[in-house]
This record gives C-alpha cells, structure tokens and sequence, in this order.
C-alpha cells in the first residue's frame, strides 16, 4: 500500500527549466543526466512496489536528518516484522568490484554504492531508535538497469541484480504480514521525521534577466509554440496542444520555483509569458490567485 508517492526533487526540476532557457555547462548538464536517471530508475521500482499484493507499507524517497546528518532513502517497505529499504541504482553498462571499490568498465571508479547502503543502514537504525521501532532492518542494494552486468561482485552483499528482481518481487508477495495501526504509527513517524528540501542542492549561477523567456512546450520543452485563435497553444514539433489558462499556470509555477523571492505580477508573468498581453495574463491570475495590493504595485499569492 502506497503511503508517500515519489516525486520529482527541486534539485531536478529546477535543472530541467533552466537547460531549456540557459546553456548548462558540460558539469550541469552531467549532473542533471545523472539525476534524471536515477529518478527514472527508482520510478521503474515504484511501479514494481505498486503492484505488491503482500500488506505492506510503502514510502518512497524520505529525506531525514539524524545526528545532524543528512540521510536519503529511496524506497522504504515495512511489512509485519521487518523494515526493508532499497538503494536503487540504474547504472548501464559494465561494472566491476576489485579492493572495495567500484568501477565502470573503462576504469573510472565510482562512489561505492555498498558504502552508500551501510552508511544509509547506520543511520536509519538510529532513526528507528529515536522513534522507537523494532522492526529488523533488512538492507538491499537493487540494480534496476536491465543493461547493467557486475563482475566480480562481493557474494555475501544483499544486492539484487536486474536477473533476479522478478524473484525478488515473487518473495515480497508472498511475505506472511498483516498490519496493525502500530506499522501505520511507524510509518507516521517516518514522515513527519520526513525533510522536503535538501540541504545540498547543486545548481549554476542563473538570474531573471539572462534565462531565455517565452512558453516552452508542455511535452517537448521546445519554444517552438505558437498561438492558434486566443485559446489554444500549439508546438509546431510535437504538434503537443495546450490552453493558455494551464499554460499560464504552469508558468507561474516555474517562475516560483526558479525564482523563489520574485513576487508574482503580471508585469513578471507577461515578461515570462512574451507572447499575451498583460490583460489576459491578469484575467488569469485573478481567476487562480489572490491578488495583495499596496501603494506602488499587486501581486498574487
């Protein structure tokens, strides 16, 4: 059962906008190839996890803070007796293990994704101690890609590789559990211990003035829309159609995040927007927010 559903991270999502309105350095558009594919791995298990037919709780991508120290988890499933979590990872390609270290195979080393999971376990374990759980915790290091192979991979590890998920699956259906509001409570607590925004987020130095403006496509993130009639938006690429009140929205919300401390006028928005006219941008944010005037100018909350 689905208690905390996954999410895009801000981290990510500001990362998306700006590589459609800036040029990403070759480190920022790394980063943001890194983070989108490891998001699209732990959504691949999410829809694994969605179809568990065994009760059991689960709760996807918690952020705590324990001893002052920032701990991710990206999948958390909390049966009868036993609290499992999964470090998902969705490398491609050949890897290799060799003195505790990880390498890809042209030799580049790698952070340790088994470190990444002890160190995840030490943590966890102290959390569930504050909050006063006693569930065994069970560990697991999953290799999602169905293009990843591992040679020379520690045998006694609890890792799950690509040819072993649907076996993993097929135990965790048949785990003997029946829950009780003592694992709703648990799981409770986990959230509320739960951070929304992380402490370490990687982002270039950008600002209102210098990102490129204009709607993007809703499907392609292309600038290539046009305006059919005074309702319709069109991208000339995908052919993707979008009305302008959602797409007006979905602006606003991209200027919110990007730009956090920018009150939201339709000065802002028309400048964002380009291509309507202040009259229809304030019709539509007077219909979806509240306008707060003083003396010199309105903006909306």
């Amino acid at each position: 059962m689905l208690h905390k559903a996954r999410t895009k991270s801000e981290e990510l999502k500001i990362l998306e906008y700006l590589d459609s309105r800036m040029n990403l350095e070759e480190g920022d558009k790394n980063h943001l190839i890194a983070l989108n594919k490891g998001y699209e791995g732990e959504v691949l298990f999410d829809k694994l996890t969605a179809g568990l037919t065994s009760q059991g709780i689960v709760l996807n991508d918690l952020r705590f803070k324990v001893k002052n120290t920032n701990v991710q988890i990206d999948t958390t499933i909390i049966f009868q007796k036993t609290l499992k979590f999964y470090e998902v990872k969705n490398h491609e390609g050949d890897y290799y293990f060799s003195e505790d270290k990880y390498f890809s195979w042209n030799g580049t080393e790698w952070a340790n994704p088994l470190h990444q999971m002890r160190r995840e376990e030490t943590f966890y374990r102290l959390l569930l101690d504050e909050i006063g759980c006693n569930l065994k915790l069970e560990p697991s290091l999953l290799f999602i890609n169905p293009a990843f192979t591992m040679y020379n991979a520690p045998f006694n590890e609890p890792i799950i590789y690509p040819t072993q998920l649907q076996r993993h699956m097929d135990m965790l259906n048949n785990v003997s559990s029946n829950l009780t509001s003592h694992h709703w409570s648990i799981a409770d607590k986990l959230l509320s211990r739960h951070i929304e925004k992380s402490d370490f987020i990687q982002l270039p130095s950008y600002n209102f003035k210098t990102t490129r403006k204009g709607f993007t496509c809703a499907k392609c993130k292309n600038f290539s829309v046009y305006l059919i009639g005074r309702k319709i938006l069109v991208c000339s690429l995908c052919t993707h159609e979008e009305g302008i009140e959602a797409a007006v929205l979905r602006s606003v919300e991209e200027i919110k995040l990007l730009f956090p401390d920018l009150p939201i006028g339709t000065g802002v928005v028309q400048q964002w927007c380009v291509i309507l006219s202040t009259k229809v941008i304030k019709a539509i944010l007077d219909k979806h927010f509240r306008a707060i005037c003083n003396n010199r100018w309105t903006y909306y909350i």
